[in-house]
């Protein structure tokens, strides 16, 4: 798919220059990594019902459960993951998650760009 530029004059002034450098800025930094993961890693603990386990006692937490959620085409998928895979679930969510902060910034520094090159093209008020 090619996304063609909006015809309208780049905005101007201190504003635009900040909201172009900051954009431009977190494109060079960013490519897309194949490791990326959305959703979230999240412990919880269980019991497991055996009356001989330490998780039966009152005060123990329980078994602790690692379990990565994420969404796809509108719908939740959930995963328990194993403890010697947690390390690095977390740091493919965590980059994921760093990843999709850095494009809503884009995002909305194209939409600022957006908004001042309109009110730069209107005619002052007499």
């Amino acid at each position: 798919m090619v996304i063609l530029p909006l015809e309208m004059n780049d905005p101007r002034g201190p504003l635009a220059a900040r909201l172009r450098q900051r954009k431009f800025e977190i494109l060079r930094r960013f490519t897309i990594p194949d490791y990326l993961l959305p959703g979230s890693l999240s412990l919880s603990h269980i019991r497991c019902g055996k009356p001989a386990c330490h998780c039966a006692k009152h005060h123990d937490p329980g078994h602790p459960i690692w379990t990565y959620t994420f969404m796809v085409d509108g719908k939740k998928h959930t995963q328990h993951i194993p403890k010697e895979m947690i390390e690095e679930v977390q740091k493919r969510v965590a980059a994921g998650r760093e990843f999709q902060d850095a494009v809503r910034e884009v995002l909305t520094a194209n939409a600022q760009l957006l908004v001042l090159a309109r009110q730069q093209q209107r005619p002052p008020r007499r």
